[in-house]
Order: C-alpha cells, then sequence, then structure tokens
C-alpha cells in the first residue's frame, strides 16, 4: 500500500468514480444523473487537493481537503450551467451551494474519504486521514474539521477512532427526502492528534 500527495496524472476518471460510489447519494439530486456527474466530477477535480492509496499502482482510496480556497471537487457555476443547461443548472447550483463549506482561520476542512469498496477494512481509510493530518500540520493549521451526515454511521466510527470530537450536529429533516440524511454532526480534531488505534495496513 502507497500513500501519495495528490490524484495521479491518468487516475483522475477512476478518482471521480471513487468519490461519486461514496457520495453519489448525497450529491445526486444536484449532479444526476451519473454518466454526467462522473464526467463532471473527473474534469474538475483539483488533483493536488487529496491524499491518495494505491494498491499494486492502483488507486484505491482518496482523502480530499480544502485550503487556500481551493477543495478537491471544483467547478465553476458556468461549468455546471454548461453542463447540465441553463434552466436545471440553476437548480443544481442552489443544491450545491448546500455543501458548501469555508474554514475558519486555522482550520484545514475536509472534502470526504472515499474507499474502493473491495478493500475497505484494510485501514486504507486511517493512513489517508493520517497523511491529510500532516499536510495541516505542514500548513500550520491548528485543527481539521469535517462534517459527517446521519446515514453514515461507519465513516463517523473511523473518524471517532482516529481523534475528532463532535462539536455540533445540524438537524435539518426537511432535506431527507431530497437528499437522503437529515442531520450533519461537525467533528473536529486538534492538528498533531493522533487516534487512540496504530495504523494497520495488512
Amino acid at each position: 500500500m502507497t500513500v501519495r500527495r495528490g490524484v495521479p496524472a491518468g487516475a483522475e476518471r477512476r478518482a471521480a468514480e471513487l468519490y461519486w460510489d461514496a457520495f453519489g447519494r448525497k450529491l445526486g439530486p444536484a449532479l444526476n444523473p451519473p454518466d454526467k456527474a462522473v464526467p463532471f466530477l473527473a474534469a474538475h477535480l483539483n488533483a493536488d487537493r487529496a491524499v491518495c492509496a494505491l494498491l499494486d499502482g492502483q488507486l484505491v482510496g482518496l482523502a480530499g481537503y480544502q485550503l487556500g480556497g481551493r477543495s478537491l471537487t471544483g467547478g465553476s457555476a458556468s461549468a455546471v450551467l454548461r453542463t447540465y443547461g441553463h434552466l436545471r443548472g440553476l437548480h443544481r447550483l442552489a443544491l450545491l451551494a448546500l455543501f458548501e463549506r469555508h474554514p475558519a482561520p486555522g482550520q484545514l476542512v475536509m472534502d470526504g474519504i472515499a474507499v474502493d469498496p473491495g478493500t475497505r477494512g484494510r485501514g486504507i481509510g486511517s493512513l489517508l486521514l493520517e497523511e491529510v493530518a500532516a499536510v495541516a500540520a505542514e500548513q500550520d493549521c491548528r485543527e481539521i474539521r469535517l462534517d459527517v451526515i446521519d446515514t453514515n454511521p461507519r465513516a463517523r466510527a473511523l473518524y471517532e477512532r482516529r481523534g475528532f470530537t463532535a462539536v455540533r450536529t445540524e438537524h435539518t429533516p426537511y432535506l431527507r427526502g431530497l437528499l437522503g440524511f437529515g442531520a450533519a454532526t461537525t467533528m473536529r480534531r486538534p492538528v498533531g492528534a493522533n487516534g487512540p488505534r496504530g495504523l494497520h495496513t495488512p
């Protein structure tokens, strides 16, 4: 297993597929259908805003983060309108705005972790989190912040094992029917803190 910074050149489509597999249910109302969403994500990735895990040279996981005003997933409003059309695009832009998160001074905001289903349970998520933590430390950030939705308890359990603490839960039951979740919890971890369990890479 190799962990590296940045999406490898030529692996943008694979990165977009992993990201969509992890977050397609949440992003679907804004970016569906998948045959448009995945190419859109691949075309607008900021490759330098990710850490990646490779197994035998194959991309099997990635974690995105927001820093310096740029995050892993990009795409301007005009790009959304070009891809989806003006009328439908405006509706999609409104939905995408619901997911915007801006870091406070001294924060690195994570943009989600995606791991290939066939390699889950092998410690890849923990490796990715620790590499993001290293990036945060190098950038003199005081803490890492992320949001996890109520329908993803597996991710929340991973974050808690790696030293994240829940600080606030925003309940949005009116979004459950539209986006598939009704609450999002903000979690934080001080930079330099390690989770209570060691990394495991079988």
